[in-house]
């Protein structure tokens, strides 16, 4: 087999790729720097070979979860695919399906509620409506560009993501609160939660925003951030529903097992469960 070596120019055209195969932003900022990541590992001469794949893997064994590892490695297994060199390819990690979550990352609702009130006032309108916006319809943070003035006032906001589309309600409250910030900032058109410069906010604006209000509301800055808002919502609508199926649809998922992820509870609801078990004697 011939040595291939990497360079930046080709980086760049899988970005061009991924464009045109019409990824997320996201995703394809995800996917660049895991790129990036294992380009930076290769050794001066930037030649790939299956060697060194491999010593990449076990680079990065130490320095992350197994869930950000096998991220890491789908990333850096789909560019090689894209080179034609599959032969290059090294095996995810084989894990255990997680039946609880770490408390330390769970945001409760009460928490979610301390947020609300720490961010409540002219100050903070937009964050605490952009809050109760991701947490009160379960949408991905970079859906919600989606939210434009038109949409808001139907009720119902059509979005786009990972090619699919799907109709996400606005609940009457939530569109209540809507209509009136629209209305006392004037906004007539396009989407209404934007920037200074007049740009949807992003991820980084966001979690920014919210990492400063953590401490005013006395939540750990380690549960505070939107995603963690879409799983709030998937855990209270099936605590409530327990239907996984619907949840999926609402939630955008093509695979129900990853919605399954978003359900699971704290180990210590897990620990009380066993503990009324009451087998012990």
């Amino acid at each position: 087999m011939e040595n291939y070596k990497l360079t930046i120019n080709i980086i760049n055209n899988y970005k061009c790729y991924l464009m045109k195969e019409e990824r997320s932003e996201a995703t394809i900022a995800k996917y660049l720097r895991d790129i990036r990541a294992f380009y930076n590992y290769l050794p001066d001469n930037k030649i790939v070979t299956k060697e060194i794949t491999i010593a990449y893997k076990t680079s990065i064994l130490d320095n992350y979860e197994s869930s950000s590892i096998n991220s890491m490695l789908a990333a850096v297994n789909g560019f090689l695919k894209f080179l034609g060199l599959d032969y290059c390819k090294v095996k995810k990690l084989k894990v255990q399906r997680q039946i609880y979550r770490e408390e330390s990352r769970e945001l409760t609702k009460e928490e979610y509620f301390a947020l609300l009130s720490a961010c409540s006032g002219n100050k903070h309108q937009r964050l605490n409506l952009i809050i109760q916006t991701i947490c009160g319809t379960g949408i991905r943070i970079s859906e919600l560009k989606h939210f434009t003035v038109q949409a808001v006032k139907s009720g119902k906001v059509q979005v786009h993501c990972k090619g699919k589309s799907r109709t996400v309600f606005i609940p009457t409250q939530l569109r209540d609160k809507l209509l009136i910030y629209i209305s006392k900032k004037g906004i007539e058109s396009g989407s209404i939660f934007i920037t200074r410069g007049g740009k949807p906010v992003d991820r980084s604006n966001i979690w920014t925003q919210m990492q400063k209000i953590c401490e005013i509301a006395g939540v750990a800055a380690s549960k505070v951030f939107p995603h963690n808002l879409r799983h709030l919502f998937a855990r209270t609508y099936y605590q409530i529903k327990k239907d996984l199926g619907k949840l999926a649809d609402i939630l955008g998922h093509s695979n129900i097992e990853t919605t399954r992820i978003y359900t699971i509870s704290t180990g210590k609801e897990h620990e009380k469960q066993i503990e009324c078990l009451g087998l012990i004697i």
